[in-house]
């Protein structure tokens, strides 16, 4: 029997890497205060993910990191002004070469305000958690789950100091398994995973060393290479120094421990093409176990389920995908921001608590999405294959759409997230004008100008729900507060092109698919849940009824 909890906490954060930091940081500015834990004393110094895609940096600015995590960048130029190459090795012929703005030429300032950032994730950590802590969260490192048990109300957990062996308990409401690929969490709560799995294990070391002469004047941004192995990646940390990873097949009898530096320094010379390199200043990773490089796997997988009633999965616990197009972090910090909001509400009693259901109605299936956007963008690169068609890199990252969950579909009056199945899979529907607005979207950026100010209108969203309105929208802006008094929520109003918001381009209607006098309510993760092209006879009644829907409510209540 677990012995009584010695503490409580409202969620309990298993694992300390960037998705889980990213839950605890998420949760606090929403004022609820989790505990994480995480049983190594500390952030794992190696780059690991090392670009931010701009839609997470849209998720960051919204919580006001978006300076601070540009201040810390890895890279001094714009990473879309790099290179990405295909060769033999960097020395040799190149048998692709391409300007990595390429990848995605639709994302423009007239889509997102915001743009790359090439960060090394243990930077990236470290402001997140600082944030966090300032916030209220509280990080404990050096502690381990050692087990839970759940019943109607709550999670009773062991946690285990892994510097004095002490054991401890604490009860929380919720548990959120951020505990990576093999999550202790993730198997406890009897969850399987489904997909091909491990596809490759990597070695990975930085190491400093003049390039000048393999680059031949290229700006390189990533490098795939056949040597030592196929599989091989190159990437700059500074104007010295460089990430490397090449592949090792335990299928063949290769380990992990037999890659000592000497090892390390063939492989890179291998793929530099150059037997006599100069390898300086070899920095190697320095784990428990006391081996001197990082092994990781590269796999693909996704957790069947992302709930088991009061423990859910975020990130690699739930998903992993191959690291080709930088989405495996990205689609972990989002589904971070998905859930926390949707705990937040639950746990403040703003919400009921089938809106929790909707987590893993939303969030699988552009699981599901990346996953295979990957592998296929993984044999693409890899293997010289031609594209298959898939939609466009931007529209990967900017154009998922929510088939149902916690929003109102087109067409409908009810956000029933029973009505989607995975064959419907949230497929982007591209940057499409006629399709972005609709519920189920990120809400299209557009500039405006509050108080003298230019912002971008996905400034306007991150802590309550918001509704906008259009300048002939007087009924919808009126009706709000008594709405949402109704409710016991808070709900931000905007009256684009009135009186404190200008819309100087006078787009904002045509970008979100209403009227002049029309409505739409966007949650506080920037996706949209209902609008209403026009003006309506009781514009309180109709929004008390959609609030109601989309947060589990009953109407009134």
């Amino acid at each position: 029997m677990t012995p009584a909890p010695t503490e409580q906490t409202p969620v309990l954060i298993v694992g300390g890497a960037v998705v889980g930091l990213s839950t605890a940081l998420f949760l606090a500015r929403r004022g609820i205060r989790p505990l994480l834990v995480e049983r190594h004393p500390d952030a794992l110094g190696h780059p690991r993910a090392r670009i931010l895609n701009p839609r997470t940096v849209e998720v960051f600015r919204a919580t006001g990191l978006e300076e601070e995590i540009f201040a810390d960048r890895s890279l001094t130029s714009e990473l879309s002004e790099k290179l990405m190459v295909r060769a033999e090795t960097l020395a040799g012929p190149e048998m692709f070469s391409a300007p990595m703005q390429d990848e995605a030429p639709e994302l423009t300032s007239e889509v997102t305000p915001c743009t790359w950032c090439s960060i090394d994730q243990d930077k990236l950590e470290r402001v997140v958690a600082r944030r966090a802590a300032e916030l209220g969260a509280e990080l404990r490192w050096s502690t381990e789950l050692v087990g839970f048990e759940q019943d109607a109300d709550g999670v009773t957990a062991t946690l285990r100091d892994t510097a004095t062996g002490a054991e401890s308990t604490v009860r929380t409401q919720y548990l959120v398994g951020a505990d990576g690929v093999r999550s202790a969490v993730r198997e406890a709560a009897g969850i399987a995973v489904e997909g091909p799995g491990t596809l490759i294990h990597t070695v990975s070391v930085v190491f400093k060393a003049d390039l000048t002469e393999p680059l031949r004047g290229r700006d390189l941004g990533l490098g795939y290479f056949d040597q030592p192995d196929t599989g091989t990646l190159l990437m700059p940390l500074d104007d010295s120094r460089w990430v490397f990873y090449t592949p090792y097949h335990p299928e063949r009898g290769e380990r992990i421990e037999d890659f000592d530096e000497a090892r390390c320094v063939e492989a890179i010379r291998a793929a530099i093409g150059v037997p006599d390199l100069a390898v300086e200043g070899l920095e190697v990773q320095v784990e428990k176990t006391g081996q001197k490089i990082l092994g990781f796997e590269i796999s693909a997988g996704l957790a069947e389920r992302y709930r088991a009633g009061r423990v859910l999965l975020v990130g690699d616990a739930a998903h992993t995908m191959p690291p080709t197009g930088a989405f495996g972090a990205a689609t972990g910090i989002q589904d971070a921001d998905n859930l926390a909001w949707k705990l937040a509400a639950v746990l403040q009693r703003t919400a009921g608590p089938a809106l929790l259901d909707s987590y893993e109605a939303e969030r699988r299936p552009v699981a599901r999405f990346t996953i295979d956007y990957a592998l296929a963008e993984l044999q693409e690169r890899s293997h010289d294959q031609d594209d298959d068609g898939r939609p466009s890199y931007a529209a990967a990252i900017l154009g998922q759409l929510y088939p149902a969950g916690a929003l109102l579909p087109e067409g409908t009056d009810t956000g029933d997230a029973s009505d989607a199945s995975d064959a419907e899979a949230a497929l982007p529907p591209a940057l499409d004008p006629r399709v972005l607005g609709r519920p189920g979207t990120r809400a299209p950026h557009t500039t405006v100008r509050c108080r003298g100010k230019e912002l971008s209108t996905l400034d306007l969203f991150g802590e309550a729900p918001v509704l906008l309105t259009g300048p002939e929208g007087s009924g919808w802006e009126h009706a709000a507060g008594p709405a949402a008094q109704r409710l016991g929520i808070d709900l931000d109003v905007y009256r684009i092109g009135g009186e404190f918001v200008a819309d100087p381009a006078g787009d904002w209607a045509s970008r979100y698919g209403v009227d002049a006098d029309g409505a739409v309510l966007v949650r506080p993760d920037g996706f949209v849940a209902w609008r209403s092209p026009g003006a309506a006879a009781e514009p309180q009644a109709r929004l008390e009824e959609v609030l109601a829907q989309v947060l589990d409510r009953a109407p009134g209540a």
